[in-house]
């Protein structure tokens, strides 16, 4: 593994689990009106916490492209996921709750997923797929699903709605990821006329733009501990489905490292729910109060 795209990839998680944290601070505390509707982003601009959160968060994505333009998406996410560690690390800070039991074995879990998978798999370059339909077939799925997410979400926005947002703006923020790595290899092939002349980096704005207003509406109606742990599960799955499926990724195959490669991604998976299920997770539940309120007298 490249140091550079390690630091870049570790460097991108830490700005990303800081933002989430301040940013569900702020949302949480939005009027419930503005649920799924660009006026919560008007609305929470309103906010300087909030505003700090969004900065962060756009510092990790311009970190994390630079990272999926040195490496393969299916090394860089699963380090992505990582994010849940500094967003733990802050929130244990804000409520100065101990880790305990189940925060140090969602540790292991997660530091010891991402190693497993990418030890085992061992993620290289290899050639993409020129097909556009494998392309249109991969993220037409993943945006359909994300859809059919939001829209049952919609219907149970107090219950299971968060979690659903946050699975749909997971699965979206994949495909953004392949799409910005595309992007990146555009420009550096032909400059900024053949970047601005595809389509794909309307697309990486598009679903930035869907994404953040998912995620600042689950941030809005449910503590973190809800939304979180579903945002980063989904993301590097879906983007590793991307990298494979289209962008040319290479994992091994034999059966040894296709199960070590599973194990890995459950433990992904499992230790970001234990840590996304801490108690030091904020979880007052949202209040329809107006983002007003937060702002310094």
């Amino acid at each position: 593994m490249s140091v550079l795209v390690l630091i870049l990839a570790v460097s991108a998680a830490c700005c990303l689990g800081f933002g989430f944290v301040l940013q569900q601070n702020a949302a949480q505390r939005a009027p419930l009106s503005d649920f799924l509707s660009l006026r919560l982003l008007f609305d929470l601009m309103q906010v300087p916490r909030w505003l700090g959160g969004i900065g962060l968060m756009v510092a990790g994505m311009v970190l994390g492209a630079i990272a999926l333009s040195q490496g393969e998406i299916s090394l860089v996410e699963p380090l992505l996921a990582t994010n849940l560690l500094f967003a733990l690390a802050l929130s244990r800070k804000q409520t100065r709750q101990p880790l305990g039991r189940q925060g140090w074995g969602g540790l292991a879990l997660l530091a010891g997923g991402v190693s497993a998978f990418i030890v085992a798999g061992r993620p290289h370059g290899g050639t993409a797929v020129s097909d556009p339909f494998r392309h249109w077939l991969i993220i037409g799925a993943m945006i359909g699903l994300a859809l059919l997410l939001t829209t049952y979400a919609k219907r149970s926005r107090l219950s299971s709605g968060p979690v659903l947002l946050a699975l749909a703006a997971g699965l979206l923020y994949g495909v953004q990821d392949a799409l910005t790595r595309v992007s990146g290899q555009r420009f550096s092939e032909g400059g900024l006329t053949e970047l601005v002349t595809g389509w794909q980096p309307y697309g990486v704005a598009a679903l930035g733009v869907t994404g953040l207003i998912l995620v600042q509406s689950a941030f809005e109606t449910a503590p973190l501990r809800m939304s979180l742990p579903a945002l980063t599960a989904a993301q590097p799955l879906a983007g590793i489905i991307c990298g494979v499926g289209f962008l040319g990724d290479r994992l091994r195959t034999d059966t040894g490292a296709l199960a070590w490669e599973a194990a890995g991604l459950a433990a992904i998976v499992g230790g970001i729910v234990l840590l996304g299920l801490h108690p030091c997770m904020p979880s007052g539940a949202a209040k329809p109060q107006r983002v007003r309120d937060l702002q310094p007298n």
